[in-house]
């Protein structure tokens, strides 16, 4: 066993993941944050009368969503100018290509608000940004919650793909332990716990949210 695992170069490497693992929580956040705001402009966007807006729109949602994420962060990677830290492009970047997974959570959500909701805005002659503000939106936000919970921890799991970009999270951590020690066993393994660690709790709180809200 003691060639397979070693104690004391799993507890060596532990502070390097943990610093990794604080860099992966701030990508996750962050291109959170940026997926659910850009991911709801673009479902309203997608609503607009106008086919000379929607058009373009969905042909953006489609392309980018028809594109594998490491390929987008290396892209935009080598066209962005050198002084744009790694971990800024690989948030933006996440944010990006959640958000046209999530615009489709939120359209769901706000085709899911019932009918009389706009005819009971109408009947009271509330303005039309007001409707959606007030009447709308909050109901549609709250069926889409566990939707976009969904999403987080996915893009929690795929973080790892910004060592393509030269950000030092998590994985990037194991890997460099491993080419200086030969050792990839136990950080690659700690790297599966801490994941699972973060992850698990999440998903259960998804779940409970999921079912309250049903």
């Amino acid at each position: 066993m003691s060639d397979i695992w070693n104690w004391e170069r799993a507890w060596e490497v532990l502070p390097d993941l943990l610093a990794g693992l604080r860099i992966t929580v701030l990508a996750t956040v962050v291109g959170m944050v940026i997926a659910s705001l850009l991911g709801l402009a673009l479902a309203l966007v997608g609503r607009a009368p106008n086919r000379w807006v929607t058009v373009p729109v969905k042909f953006v949602v489609d392309f980018v969503r028809s594109t594998p994420l490491l390929v987008q962060l290396v892209f935009v990677y080598l066209l962005s100018p050198p002084e744009i830290p790694g971990l800024a492009i690989g948030c933006v970047v996440l944010g990006v290509h959640y958000a046209t997974y999530m615009s489709e959570v939120y359209r769901a959500g706000i085709d899911a608000v019932p009918p009389g909701q706009w005819e009971a805005a109408t009947a009271l002659n509330l303005p039309r940004a007001r409707t959606w503000r007030a009447v709308i939106l909050p109901q549609a936000v709250r069926k889409t919650l566990p939707g976009l919970g969904n999403y987080a921890i996915s893009m929690f799991k795929e973080t790892p793909f910004l060592f393509a970009i030269q950000v030092v999270e998590m994985f990037a951590e194991a890997q460099s332990f491993g080419a200086n020690t030969f050792s990839y066993v136990e950080p690659l393994t700690m790297v599966g716990l801490l994941f699972l660690l973060v992850s698990y709790p999440t998903s259960l709180l998804v779940r409970r949210m999921e079912i309250r809200l049903a």
